[in-house]
């Protein structure tokens, strides 16, 4: 039987949240919640750019010789995103045992660790292990940060929260690929340019950690629990600061929405109320990383298999990652005025057609430009598809909801390289996009013709 629904304590909290107006207190959050966001982008990019590196040093090679080769770059994708689907699938549900926080920096701490090691091992083997042992901590954080930022913003301003937390987070793409281009060629120290390249981001990560004992816990989350006088502290600080940065009295809160007040599980996402959600964004999650990995971890060694040279590579690849970080923030505007499930579907489009004129060209002017708008969609794709997730579940379940529908995008990512790989050596760079845009357009079936609208809507309205 289904439990009859009330005003609880999370939805009185959610609607004083949603009637904020966004000041400098709130975007400060926003702000410190996505700079542990930006070593993750970082770690995830690292892939293709330190690459040619790896090629170089000769422990891995750009194809393989068999389907499932372990000296292959695609082993070294696959080694990530096998962690990244464990601490999707598995460990994300300790978000709503202990709490966003709690999680959110112990997870960061955990992959800085298994980074730091992994930039000293010299096998295959060693150098894939703990590129996994680093994906466990990521796979936890990412799920984290978006369940973080929807439960701490209002209602009107979550898609434009979302463009400036990928915004930032993708800064770390220019990055990478800058310090790649610098270091790869060179020899510091005894160490390859590539292993400095993964050792910037594991010891930012640890600065970040610190900074991250100013971030409250959510507030939903704590009512959730049962933790009211906690959660009554944070609001009312928020509240207090919000006040005093716009000058003015508050506006009183919308009358809250009605929940269920039972303590959510995984279990609740194959409910009949969020069946249908929870298989569409498993379907989607599983095929829209094809189209942005595929392209992201490949792009160097794409353009090196168009007979491009390491240096022209890495330069091309830095030019095109600007996109990046700059598109959330020229679209920002669009981002809670156009439906939040076409977004998505209009930028698996994008990453379809670019991609498919991106395999045909050679020329360096027709490929940067190209791979710029590629690079667009994807960016757009991106901080669509993870709002748009968050805001699917209830409080009691967003985590590990979440967690589940997000981890198939690792578990199809473990096995795009190998697929990648196999295409780019029979084939060539077109069969490659051929297949990306194929995975691109079943995106668009699923969230098109099943997927909910959410733009402005209070969580508790869109979870029921």
């Amino acid at each position: 039987m289904s439990a009859t629904l009330v005003v609880t304590p999370a939805a009185e909290i959610t609607a004083r949240l949603d009637r904020l107006p966004m000041t400098k207190h709130i975007w400060m959050l926003v702000l410190l919640i996505s700079l542990g966001g930006w070593f993750d982008v970082y770690s995830i990019f690292l892939t293709g750019t330190i690459a040619p590196g790896l090629f170089a040093d000769k422990i891995f090679t750009p194809t393989t010789v068999a389907f499932f080769g372990f000296t292959g770059l695609a082993s070294f994708i696959a080694a990530l995103f096998t962690g990244l689907f464990i601490g999707a699938m598995f460990l994300t549900r300790l978000a709503d045992r202990f709490g966003r926080r709690a999680v959110f920096t112990f997870s960061l701490v955990w992959y800085s660790v298994c980074a730091t090691i992994m930039a000293f091992q010299t096998t295959a083997d060693m150098v894939n292990f703990w590129r996994m042992m680093s994906g466990l901590g990521l796979g936890v954080e990412l799920v984290t940060v978006d369940t973080y930022i929807s439960e701490l913003v209002p209602k009107h301003m979550r898609g434009k929260t979302f463009a400036l937390q990928q915004a930032i987070g993708f800064i770390a793409v220019p990055v990478v690929t800058l310090l790649a281009w610098l270091l790869i060629p060179t020899n510091f120290l005894g160490l390859s340019g590539w292993r400095w390249v993964v050792l910037f981001d594991s010891l930012g990560a640890v600065l970040v950690w610190v900074v991250r004992f100013r971030l409250p816990e959510s507030p939903r989350w704590l009512a959730q629990h049962g933790r009211l006088a906690e959660a009554e502290k944070v609001m009312a600080e928020i509240e207090a600061k919000v006040a005093a940065e716009s000058g003015r009295p508050l506006p009183p809160p919308a009358p809250p929405s009605v929940e269920d007040p039972r303590k959510g599980g995984l279990r609740e996402a194959f409910s009949p109320q969020y069946r249908k959600r929870t298989i569409m964004l498993s379907i989607a999650n599983f095929f829209q990383t094809i189209g942005f990995y595929g392209f992201a971890n490949w792009i160097p060694t794409l353009l090196l298999a168009k007979g491009i040279n390491v240096t022209k590579t890495l330069e091309y690849t830095f030019i095109i990652a600007f996109a990046y970080p700059l598109f959330p923030l020229i679209s920002a505007w669009l981002a809670d005025r156009m439906e939040r499930k076409w977004q998505v579907c209009v930028s698996c489009a994008g990453i379809a057609v670019f991609g498919v004129a991106f395999s045909t060209q050679t020329g360096a002017v027709a490929l940067i430009v190209i791979g710029t708008f590629q690079t667009m969609a994807n960016s757009w794709l991106s901080y669509s598809s993870h709002n748009y997730m968050t805001e699917l579940f209830p409080t009691r379940m967003r985590a590990s909801a979440v967690g589940f529908v997000y981890s198939w995008s690792r578990l199809s990512a473990i096995f795009t390289g190998f697929v990648i790989a196999w295409l780019l050596a029979q084939f060539g760079v077109t069969a490659v996009f051929l297949f990306i845009a194929g995975a691109m357009g079943m995106v668009i079936v699923s969230v098109g013709v099943w997927g909910p609208k959410t733009n402005n809507l209070a969580l508790e309205e869109i979870s029921h």
